[in-house]
């Protein structure tokens, strides 16, 4: 009876299945750990099992770095700065193998460049932190990488970034020169008084001229060459050298851990189930998990749930020490709650605020709506998380006859704008409207119930639908941008009637060595703010690079000009032109309507209208 029971549960196909397998105990002598292997009876060999075990173990060791060995004297923070293009995410990569942070392979390019759309175009939106612990001279230090984007959209990035540093290092490509943006960020670490170590990259190419660009920095920025290192970080020549110029040449921050916790709000991203992921400076003081911390921007108090540094991935501690760079997590729900610039500071130890940044200038005003109105409320959590990550965006409510409720958003530039709409689509899933580009002008009302509407008596119009009538205005003022482009000699005629048809005035021109030229010029930015940079970089065979920075209002002839479609104007079409270009531009914007509206059976008349 038991016999023909126990052939039956035999012959059962769970247990049949079982029973194909052998157990094996095997032993490492290394490290006295035994574990049990189960391999199925046609394996020939045993399978090569990884030591979980260790491997877990080791992780748990990572876990608990003790960033208190770290003084504040062995500490370096600094960020990478420089024109798109010269190879700071590459250099970044190297110093990361350098330093142990990733491993060695051929696939690490572009490592800190996390979002799709900056690995789609190749370039640099968001800066990105990475701590790396180096050895020098017998001694461990912990050295906070700031990996900075290189368009001149995204210098807010850049200037926010300076604040949580002490150094920066400034590469200038072995092969193009001192170009546009390399001048721009070079004048913000020098206004931040921050230690500049220059770097020629790209020493490996075959047109690389380093003796023609040291004596481009030394001519420029009054560095001498003396303290230039070349380097190729694709190949890695000379990497090494930068880490160490970075620890000798690079002042620790001034902080102690003797003061009481303070730190500083330079970036922060939203995370569905943590909530608000914080990048913070630490000033001084210290801060373990558990803490009551209290935001000064707001007043309220959280509980810290996890922190730690990024290596460049969340690698938790246990504390964080003045002087350290390091994200924290407590439990903020809301958007709002982590606002970039804002200070943190221990509940039983409360500080004064620390400055923050002065919030970004928006250039160009654009509107956005949804495609379908029931898609209202997803869009908008999706542009507050979005504008949590980016704080250089500025937002209005908005409405539209033809395309309902929606935002006015400002941005730094064409790009930006661009960039921002491309990562609500891949990160959000929201497709959205999105207006002509607009910059935003002033005018100086005359009109004594004007004034007292508004409050005061020069507006600012964002929309070109709200722009006032020339009889309750006494003058207009249009945005204006100082632009300094840097080019070949061979290209200046060219470079100089593009500028003149804009509207441009020229302030400099100074010759950077025997081939190079960088000319200033004073320019309305309504005129380069659209196709302004791929016209001058068609006209020099790409040499050219432009750069700008705000110069205040000027006075100008501006009206409204309203597109009209059989007699009815289209708000959303609306723009305010110079005079001077009112009938170029009309007549442009009613050729392209009239091959984009699609042929109908009776007649469209399309018209462009100014004054009433």
């Amino acid at each position: 009876m038991s016999l023909s029971l126990a052939k039956r549960c035999c012959e059962a196909p769970l247990t049949r299945r079982v029973l194909q397998f052998k157990m094996f105990r095997r032993r490492i002598q290394s490290c006295n750990l035994s574990y049990t292997v189960w391999r199925h009876r046609w394996m020939k060999k045993l399978p090569v099992v990884t030591n979980s075990s260790r491997r877990m173990s080791s992780h748990q060791d990572k876990d608990t770095v003790d960033l208190s060995k770290f003084p504040v004297d062995r500490i370096r923070n600094f960020c990478i700065i420089a024109h798109i293009d010269h190879g700071k995410s590459t250099l970044a990569d190297r110093l990361l193998e350098i330093t142990g942070a990733i491993a060695k392979t051929e696939k690490n390019k572009q490592v800190l460049d996390k979002l799709q759309v900056e690995r789609e175009r190749g370039i640099t939106v968001k800066a990105q932190t990475a701590s790396l612990f180096y050895s020098h001279q017998g001694e461990q230090h912990l050295l906070n990488l700031i990996d900075t984007p290189g368009h001149v959209d995204f210098s807010y990035e850049v200037s926010r970034s300076i604040s949580a540093c002490q150094g920066v290092l400034l590469i200038i490509d072995a092969n193009q020169g001192i170009q546009a943006q390399t001048v721009a960020n070079f004048y913000l670490a020098f206004e931040a008084q921050l230690t500049i170590i220059p770097v020629v990259n790209k020493i490996d190419l075959k047109n690389a001229d380093p003796e023609r660009v040291e004596s481009q920095i030394e001519k420029v920025f009054d560095i001498p060459r003396e303290e230039c290192i070349r380097i190729s970080a694709k190949l890695g020549t000379n990497v090494e050298k930068v880490l160490q110029a970075v620890v000798e040449r690079i002042p620790p921050p001034v902080a102690s851990t003797e003061d009481p916790f303070k730190a500083l709000v330079f970036d922060s991203n939203f995370d569905h189930y943590r909530g608000v992921v914080a990048n913070i400076a630490v000033f001084g003081g210290r801060v373990r998990k558990g803490d009551k911390i209290v935001s000064a921007h707001l007043g309220k108090t959280y509980e810290v749930n996890e922190l730690g540094l990024l290596r460049p991935d969340e690698h938790p501690t246990q504390k964080l020490f003045a002087g350290q760079v390091g994200y924290i997590i407590a439990g903020m729900k809301d958007v709002k709650e982590a606002q970039i610039g804002d200070t943190l500071y221990l509940q039983e130890q409360p500080v004064e605020a620390l400055p923050g940044f002065k919030p970004a200038k928006a250039m160009v005003f654009a509107g956005m709506y949804p495609m379908d109105q029931s898609e209202y409320p997803g869009l908008r959590s999706a542009i507050e998380r979005l504008t949590l990550n980016d704080s250089s965006v500025t937002v209005q409510r908005d409405s539209s006859l033809a395309l309902g409720a929606g935002w006015r958003l400002g941005f730094l530039g064409l790009l930006h704008m661009e960039v921002f709409n491309q990562r609500l689509e891949q990160e959000y899933n929201a497709s959205v409207i999105v207006t002509a580009p607009t910059v935003p002008y002033k005018a100086v009302l005359s009109s004594a119930k004007l004034i007292k509407e508004h409050g005061s008596e020069e507006i600012t119009i964002v929309n070109p639908a709200q722009f006032p009538e020339r009889s309750v205005v006494s003058e207009y003022l249009e945005p204006m941008v100082l632009g300094t482009i840097l080019a070949p000699d061979s290209y200046t005629g060219k470079i100089m009637s593009l500028c003149l048809n804009r509207r441009a005035v020229q302030k400099n021109m100074v010759y950077i060595d025997d081939q190079r030229v960088m000319m200033k010029y004073l320019f309305p930015l309504n005129e380069i703010v659209v196709d302004f940079y791929d016209l001058l970089k068609s006209l020099s065979s790409g040499y050219a690079s432009f750069d700008y920075e705000n110069a205040g209002y000027q006075a100008a002839d501006l009206i409204k000009m309203d597109i009209l479609l059989n007699g009815r104007p289209v708000e959303e079409l609306t723009t305010v032109v110079h005079r001077q270009r009112a009938y170029s531009t009309g007549k442009a914007m009613c050729e392209r309507l009239k091959d984009s509206i699609p042929r109908q059976m009776f007649e469209i008349a399309v018209q462009a209208a100014i004054g009433k």
